[in-house]
């Protein structure tokens, strides 16, 4: 085959250059669930807040935008409904429903379907791109995850965003700029142009 040949166009995300199946479909989409139950666990407690820093955000942004939105939704679908059902996978090595940061775990599930929807259209592809693209998935993350938060809390709005995002912009930033390398480079690895 040609490099001539090898398809350059939007519409294929990371995964889909592995050979297609319904067992690589389940094995990507149980893998992302339990990379995002893994980066759970580094957690950090933020004094002040209820939520922690943790890798989730960045795992269930990376899940979603290297196995396309179908794929992301599935993999983060089941890494909320197996936490939900008690596997102490969540941040902190917590489970269940009923707690502050669900709104959080919520938000991730809308984020990496939305994430996986712009990768497919190229939003992986290049720095900038991706860096847009990491940037929505982190929008959507906060857009359920603050106002659950005031909800669950009987926290005020802004004291939500004092206490729910504020101080994860920079550790959101830092996580972005690994995104923001490590998916265009994977695409220059597998020989696709940015």
């Amino acid at each position: 085959m040609s490099t001539a040949a090898v398809p350059t166009r939007t519409g294929v995300v990371l995964a889909d250059l592995l050979p297609a199946s319904r067992t690589r479909d389940l094995v990507l989409v149980t893998g992302g669930a339990v990379l995002t139950g893994l980066a759970a666990q580094l957690s950090v407690p933020v004094p002040g807040s209820p939520v922690p820093v943790s890798g989730q955000t960045f795992a269930a942004l990376l899940v979603g935008t290297a196995l396309g939105a179908r794929r992301g939704f599935l993999s983060l679908a089941l890494y909320t409904l197996v936490g939900m059902a008690g596997m102490p996978w969540f941040a902190q090595a917590t489970s269940g429903w009923a707690m502050p940061s669900f709104g959080y775990v919520l938000g991730m599930l809308l984020a990496a379907t939305a994430v996986g929807a712009l990768a497919r259209r190229g939003g992986d592809r290049s720095v900038p791109r991706m860096a847009g693209t990491m940037v929505v998935g982190s929008l959507i993350t906060y857009a359920v995850g603050v106002p659950y938060l005031a909800l669950a809390t009987g926290m005020t709005l802004g004291q939500a965003v004092a206490a729910g995002l504020v101080p994860f912009l920079i550790g959101d930033a830092l996580k972005a700029a690994l995104a923001m390398g490590a998916l265009p480079t994977a695409w220059k690895l597998a020989g696709r142009k940015s």
